[in-house]
């Protein structure tokens, strides 16, 4: 939810889905899966580089296809009424889902028996149980199965966490992601359907923003499980179309020597995704994509500005995808990797659930 202007600035240009600057033989073969997550334009209008060509599209809505085509140019002849279809017909290596979050499952054992890799959008699943049975059925077919955030391609996210060395130890991080609300920020109703209602997406803010923080925690503690879960989550919006599930949450997340706390919203005023990471000497605020702020002890603070990319293939999920299919890079311990997002659906499964019984979670050891 809530793309920076920074992926805005790409995400939505409308260029020709089969156009590249390799050989279409080099491309990594990809089929799109749903159209109902407003994510699905950061694949669909990405400019061209050659590494993907997506070969066929899922989805059911025929409107929707096809208003979609319009807006970002492929030809309609891509989509297919359902997922074993599309996978039958155009065999690609690796699918990207853009489904609503809970059918990520049934969308992966599809792609599992077929022998294709797999990158959900965040989060990985509506639940522990589900990201369970999603690992095994990965796990069985030996496919990859990649979890994306926009977060995970910031710049200052790694500088923070490579800063993390001259820090000290980790004591605390403050993540904070959120915006004014779906509705506010117009998203389409073929979004909105499913975002706003707790069987599709899990729950609200908890869920949509929630799993930022508990990704990146999880990262920067080596993917280390938390000792407890405690959330509050509140309803600012009574009224339809919300009132189904949290529009505010704050989850704490506790470890043997450091503490995460994780702040969600659909009711900030303007969009953000910053946080702060305090180490025993010294601590980092990334500000935006690019900038922030790092101060040691005995020193005043820096400002930081980044480019705005990293080097290829870290710059970008789909090329990202495209190098782990290929093999050239190991996506173990990344912020994409199963074993993060595992750790990661641990954290929001227990945030729901301690939210909903108003009880501090202990995770069994």
């Amino acid at each position: 939810m809530g793309l920076a202007s920074l992926l805005f600035t790409f995400v939505f240009q409308v260029s020709p889905l089969t156009a590249g600057n390799a050989d279409a033989s080099e491309s990594v073969r990809i089929g799109v899966v749903g159209l109902v997550h407003g994510h699905a334009g950061w694949i669909l209008g990405r400019e061209a580089r050659g590494d993907v060509k997506i070969v066929g599209i899922a989805e059911s809505n025929h409107e929707l296809a096809e208003r979609h085509a319009a807006r970002f140019g492929f030809d309609t002849g891509l989509v297919y009424a359902s997922v074993e279809e599309m996978l039958t017909a155009t065999q690609p290596e690796a699918i990207t889902v853009f489904t609503n979050i809970f059918d990520h499952l049934a969308v992966t054992r599809a792609a599992a028996a077929h022998g294709v890799h797999v990158m959900v959008e965040k989060p990985l699943a509506i639940s522990l149980e589900h990201a369970q049975q999603m690992k095994a059925v990965a796990d069985s077919a030996g496919i990859h199965l990649l979890t994306n955030y926009e977060t995970t391609w910031y710049p200052s996210v790694h500088y923070a966490k490579e800063s993390l060395a001259t820090l000290g130890e980790l004591r605390k991080m403050v993540v904070r992601d959120g915006h004014p609300g779906p509705i506010e920020i117009g998203v389409g109703e073929e979004f909105s359907s499913w975002l706003l209602t707790e069987e599709k997406n899990g729950g609200g803010a908890i869920t949509d923003f929630g799993c930022y923080g508990a990704n990146l925690i999880a990262w920067f503690t080596g993917g280390q499980r938390p000792v407890s879960v405690t959330a509050v989550t509140q309803i600012f919006k009574p009224d339809p179309p919300y009132g189904q599930v949290d529009d505010e949450a704050t989850i704490i997340v506790t470890y043997p020597s450091a503490q995460g706390i994780i702040q969600a919203s659909w009711n900030w005023p303007f969009n953000r995704k910053d946080m702060d990471v305090y180490g025993t000497g010294g601590y980092i605020y990334t500000e935006d994509a690019t900038g922030g702020t790092v101060r040691r002890s005995g020193s005043d603070p820096e400002h930081f500005q980044l480019r705005p990319n990293r080097e290829s293939p870290y710059d970008d999920p789909f090329a990202f995808l495209a190098a782990v299919v290929r093999g050239e890079i190991d996506p173990e311990g990344s912020l994409s990797s199963l074993s993060i997002n595992m750790v990661a659906m641990e954290i929001l499964d227990a945030a729901i659930q301690s939210a909903k019984s108003g009880n501090t979670v202990m995770l069994p050891r």
